[in-house]
């Protein structure tokens, strides 16, 4: 195991302390993508809507112990496994920066969303990569391409959301709002309007899916990407082809009958790289038309979200299958006998559209989590595991030596610290509390769990003693 003493004191991630400002400037109302869009509703059919998922963990692996990105790990041990694809990772982190204006250049119309976890952009910043953090500034700040890019909130250190500790799933949020705002500024952020949760993993406990969806809503998201098979209509019923091709209200209910709701974007198929990087949701898009909703229609939205450098159709394939893609719909769009449009679209950009066509919200139709319409009829065999992209995973069965840990270390932290912060909020910008909620926060990634027991596991043991005896 990695020592858990011997390790030296390094800058801390911007991770708290501005609470009430990120808070105050989120809740502004506003529309934030659709004053900038060139695209008119009414003259849609269809469109396609693509996330690329970024992420590294933060490991306890250099030399003397300290805290470093995974990334830099490959760096510095190229012999191991796939560890060669250090660099093309790096390039695949910065290439939207040059293949996005170099299509407007072309007269083209491109779309991404992107989503970058928090230690991700931390490592970037602690490996001294100037050249990506500047890629990442330019699609994020650049007002040129406002229209075209669309960043998406998410966990700060890739949590998944049914195994994190209740109170700090808003910890998790607002940790990667202000990596964010620090990187990119206040005024970027405040652009960032949809999420997406770590492996599409939504919570089916009732109170954990409450804490989530209000903790979503009070710090300014209006909209989460969700899988299809993670979710049910209020009979327990599985959604309709069509109703995976418009919006819908996730609605969510505690064991109090506390409920609360937020829009939801459904996320077809599985966990397949290749449904990305071949532009199927392109594809599919091309054959479809408006969608009935109550009593106007809409464009069929194909949304679909991939690891953006994991794997060898993303790092060499979609590249190439992108920019075609944008090529042939910006073709179609100049031939006189050309009809309606099938599209690129972003997803807060989709939903303003929407509202601004008159449609409200109320009437998306309402789902829930799945599982919930047999929790409540009294079904004590359904999983409180939750659902995601990788359900051949359990993120439970067999790691309760840290899942155990996790709680403990989480619920010592609320305990020295919560009564501090509420009685003087500026308590967060001390360093005591950021190395404790940076302990926290480190020890419920994924990633020590995902890639099974060994080095992983020990990981988390030595964030989990580091975390206990900072409290």
């Amino acid at each position: 195991m990695i020592d858990s003493v011997n390790h030296q004191k390094q800058p801390l991630p911007p991770i708290a302390g501005l609470e009430a400002e990120l808070l105050a400037l989120m809740q502004q109302p506003g529309q934030v993508a659709a004053p900038y869009s060139n695209l008119k509703l009414e003259q849609l059919q269809s469109a396609f809507a693509c996330a690329l998922h970024m992420h590294q963990p933060t490991i306890p692996a250099a030399a003397d112990g300290e805290l470093i990105s995974h990334l830099q790990y490959m760096f510095e041990h190229r012999e191991e496994g796939d560890n060669h694809n250090a660099e093309p990772f790096a390039q695949c982190y910065k290439r939207m920066a040059e293949i996005i204006p170099n299509l407007i250049n072309e007269g083209c119309n491109p779309r991404i969303m992107l989503d970058y976890s928090g230690t991700l952009l931390w490592g970037f910043s602690q490996m001294g990569r100037q050249d990506i953090l500047a890629a990442l500034k330019k699609l994020a700040c650049d007002p040129t391409l406002y229209t075209h890019v669309e960043w998406l909130g998410s966990f700060w250190s890739h949590a998944v959301a049914p195994s994190t500790p209740i109170p700090d799933l808003k910890l998790q949020i607002q940790a990667w709002q202000h990596q964010f705002a620090n990187l990119f500024g206040q005024e970027a952020l405040q652009r960032v309007r949809g999420f997406s949760p770590p492996e599409m993993h939504l919570p089916n406990n009732p109170d954990t899916l409450y804490a989530l969806v209000s903790a979503l809503r009070e710090c300014g998201y209006r909209w989460l990407l969700v899988q299809e098979h993670s979710v049910e209509n209020l009979d327990g019923s599985s959604l309709s082809q069509a109703q995976k091709l418009i919006p819908n209200q996730l609605v969510a209910r505690n064991s109090q009958g506390e409920t609360t709701s937020i829009i939801a974007l459904i996320k077809t198929q599985g966990s397949d790289t290749k449904l990305v990087a071949q532009m199927q949701p392109y594809h599919e898009a091309l054959g479809l038309t408006r969608q009935q909703l109550s009593s106007t229609t809409i464009p069929a939205l194909v949304s679909q979200i991939a690891d953006g450098e994991n794997g060898g159709v993303m790092m060499n394939e979609f590249p190439p299958a992108f920019i075609q893609a944008h090529r042939t719909i910006a073709n179609r769009s100049t031939t006189p006998t050309a009809t309606a449009q099938t599209v690129a679209i972003n997803g807060t950009e989709y939903l303003e559209l929407i509202a601004n066509s008159g449609v409200n919200s109320a009437e998306f139709p309402a789902i829930q989590a799945i599982g919930q319409h047999s929790f409540r009829a009294g079904d004590t065999t359904i999983s409180m595991e939750g659902a995601s992209w990788t359900n051949n995973i359990s993120w439970v069965e067999g790691y309760e030596g840290i899942l155990e840990p996790m709680q403990q270390l989480s619920a010592r932290f609320h305990q020295i610290f919560d009564p501090l912060v509420a009685n003087d909020p500026a308590v967060t910008k001390s360093a005591r509390y950021q190395e404790a909620l940076l302990h926290v926060l480190l020890l419920e990634t994924s990633c020590f769990r995902y890639w099974g027991h060994g080095t992983w596991t020990d990981y988390a043991k030595t964030i989990q003693q580091r975390g206990e005896a900072l409290l």
